[in-house]
């Protein structure tokens, strides 16, 4: 274990896996070893009322409350919790979800579409850019991270189950919401990046720290494709219930 010092606070990182401050591990919960964490704003609470699923943990925010279900998917107990939004608090959370017993982690959530792809896609990441903060805290700076190959299996497998169309891609993960310019744009595209989201590296590299695997599931929302005009399409809402039961059956795979 060791402080690692760089010229620029970024890249500076310690490699011992406790902090000041942590969940109480020895203390409140006990959650399943298996958790769909869903981009899904209040998808997930109305899943949760109508099945019936219990909360069993909560995580407080400075600006909400979080509650953290229980459910039931083919006989097997699942941990299901709505992320927030921005690489920082979505990290938040899914580390104190890991530090309480989650193990195999399947997120889903949308994009945006940099190249011409259709509103409501699924798209399984298999790498992702890190152009936010949160991931140079977990593990050494790298300009990508791989998403773990047997979360990917178990989403490709999954998907081929529910007979759900699916295309690989590399997304790029970016804090700046509103510095995403024509010549960024163009950027990531060259680099392989077909589209872009705020959370995927920062996940991805908090689960390999902490020794748990962990898959995405995106599905195209809004599109920057034509720079010249920016289309928020509708969110990629209809796409809601399918990226859900694609992670409940994913993480069940894994």
């Amino acid at each position: 274990m060791a402080l690692i010092k760089n010229k620029y606070p970024i890249l500076e990182r310690d490699t011992n896996p406790r902090a000041v401050i942590m969940p109480n591990r020895h203390g409140l919960y006990e959650l399943p070893k298996k958790c769909v964490f869903a981009f899904l704003g209040d998808a997930i609470d109305e899943y949760a009322l109508s099945h019936d699923c219990k909360v069993i943990a909560e995580f407080e925010s400075i600006t909400k409350m979080y509650p953290i279900y229980l459910t039931k998917y083919k006989n097997e107990e699942i941990c299901l919790c709505q992320a927030p939004c921005g690489a920082s608090a979505a990290t938040q959370i899914l580390d104190f979800l890991i530090m309480y017993g989650v193990e195999h982690i399947i997120s889903c959530g949308s994009c945006g579409a940099l190249t011409d792809i259709d509103e409501n896609e699924i798209l399984i990441p298999t790498e992702a850019l890190r152009d936010e903060g949160t991931s140079y805290h977990y593990i050494e700076p790298s300009r990508s991270i791989r998403l773990s190959p047997i979360a990917v299996d178990a989403i490709k497998k999954s998907a081929k189950i529910l007979n759900i169309k699916y295309a690989e891609c590399k997304t790029w993960t970016t804090d700046g919401f509103y510095r995403e310019t024509k010549e960024m744009v163009e950027y990531r595209r060259q680099e392989g990046c077909s589209v872009v989201e705020m959370e995927c590296s920062a996940l991805a590299a908090c689960s390999e720290f902490r020794g748990a695997i962990f898959g995405q599931i995106l599905f195209t929302a809004d599109t920057l494709f034509n720079t010249d005009i920016y289309d928020e399409r509708d969110w990629g809402k209809s796409a809601y219930e399918m990226a859900l039961m694609l992670s409940l059956e994913a993480v069940m795979q894994i």
